[in-house]
């Protein structure tokens, strides 16, 4: 059974004084915490097992969220008793995945529609370990097209830049558990490392719904896209 670690260990800072009391990945998007979005979406795409990695109030987790029956899914708990990056949280959960052939991996605060079975997909068939998902850049800004005489064509309100980023949304195959820090991020070690091994593949998402919940601003925005998420799930 494939297994899905979403990291929930963090403190959301930039959420307070919402954060004071809940932590970001229970915050409520509608009627329902991110966590609760986020491993709806991956029972869709038929993943049923979950950890999580909690730290900050994790004791609050296992309140709403308990084992997971109340959504048809297993729900095993990571803890930590310090912070440890999210390098160092995936080891802690490692106990849990070492026997299967590929596991993913969610940040906790993410909005999606994304399908993960790409990322089994392209990890299973290439000779690598990691596999990335990766979402167009969006503009914070509206932006103007002008012709060469400075003549206003269009306005095209915040569009997708030509750039891509990481959607905090991985697979990975157990050896990678070897390569990841006691204590930091893999954005800026096991990463890294896997790309210059060249042990790291990226599958490009276009069109899809995505939204990281970093301020209160992207907190709002989210509770006006209810309607994508709910869609996401339903069809």
């Amino acid at each position: 059974m494939t297994t899905a670690i979403i990291l929930a260990g963090g403190y959301g800072k930039r959420l307070r004084p919402l954060t004071d009391r809940t932590p970001k990945p229970l915050l409520n998007v509608g009627s329902k915490p991110i966590v609760v979005w986020q491993m709806e979406l991956m029972k869709r795409y038929g993943v049923k097992r979950f950890v999580l990695c909690v730290g900050y109030k994790r004791e609050m987790f296992r309140e709403v969220i308990g084992d997971g029956s109340s959504l048809g899914v297993q729900v095993f708990y990571a803890e930590e008793k310090e912070p440890l990056g999210t390098g160092g949280a995936i080891k802690n959960a490692g106990e849990y995945v070492r026997e299967e052939d590929y596991f993913f991996v969610l940040n906790g605060d993410i909005l999606t529609n994304i399908d993960p079975r790409p990322l089994a997909g392209k990890l299973m068939d290439e000779d690598a370990w990691a596999a990335i998902a990766l979402v167009r850049l969006p503009s914070p800004y509206g932006i103007v097209e002008v012709d060469e005489n400075g003549l206003v064509k269009r306005f095209v309100e915040k569009p997708a830049l030509p750039y891509w980023i990481n959607a905090g949304i991985y697979c990975f195959k157990p050896p990678v558990l070897e390569l990841l820090p006691d204590k930091g991020d893999i954005e800026r070690t096991t990463l890294p490392l896997l790309a210059e091994k060249g042990r790291l593949v990226a599958v490009t998402y276009e069109r899809v719904f995505w939204r990281s919940i970093d301020t209160h601003k992207d907190l709002e925005k989210a509770q006006k896209e209810v309607a994508i998420l709910e869609k996401a799930i339903r069809d």
